[in-house]
């Protein structure tokens, strides 16, 4: 299939990746859109990975304030130079983020920052939960683990789905703008007010 000017065009629209990497996903993919979205995906995540070594201390504070002003949350989203800092998809990322948080109420960034005692707390309310419901004793750890995804999911903003698009998670998102933009981007911090509470 001969591939158009038009095509790589819409395809660097959608991914902005560079044209060049546009044309050769398309001729791989034999000039199925979606196949080559998916094939510059990876691509950018790959590339996104070996960037997670990379010391990421510029940035920008992004703020989110719920409609009715009750709720609202500031993010510390960190990049490694002001020029990505300021391009307005790192901006756009940073305001979903704080959007993310303001709707999702998530505990953590990530995993890791769970401490042992949490995590073993949490796994024994779904062990007991199995063992009352009268699972299998063999099923148990793997109904565990089932259910510590979920606990993740809830809890910790990276593993969060996006409220844009459920397809994604927030990791997603940070690794597709990384392997985009490239450079290293990372969350550092977030805060979330709502009217009437205290710490």
């Amino acid at each position: 299939m001969a591939i158009t000017a038009e095509m790589v065009k819409n395809l660097r629209d959608k991914t902005g990746a560079g044209m060049m990497d546009c044309k050769r996903a398309l001729e791989e993919t034999n000039g199925d859109f979606e196949m080559a979205v998916d094939v510059l995906r990876k691509k950018g995540l790959a590339v996104a990975a070996k960037r997670q070594s990379r010391i990421a201390s510029e940035g920008i504070i992004a703020s989110y304030v719920h409609t009715g002003g009750k709720i609202g949350v500031l993010v510390e989203l960190n990049c490694e130079t002001d020029f990505v800092a300021r391009t307005d998809e790192f901006q756009q990322l940073g305001h979903d983020l704080a959007m993310q948080v303001a709707w999702s109420n998530p505990s953590f960034i990530r995993r890791e920052e769970l401490t042992e005692e949490i995590l073993e707390k949490e796994r024994e309310v779904h062990r007991q939960w199995a063992k009352n419901e009268g699972k299998p004793e063999q099923a148990i750890e793997k109904i565990v683990e089932g259910k510590m995804e979920s606990f993740y999911s809830a809890n910790c903003l990276i593993d969060q789905p996006f409220i844009k698009n459920g397809d994604l998670t927030i990791g997603d998102l940070v690794m597709e703008l990384m392997g985009k933009l490239g450079e290293k981007i990372s969350i550092g911090r977030f805060v979330r007010f709502r009217v009437g509470e205290s710490e």
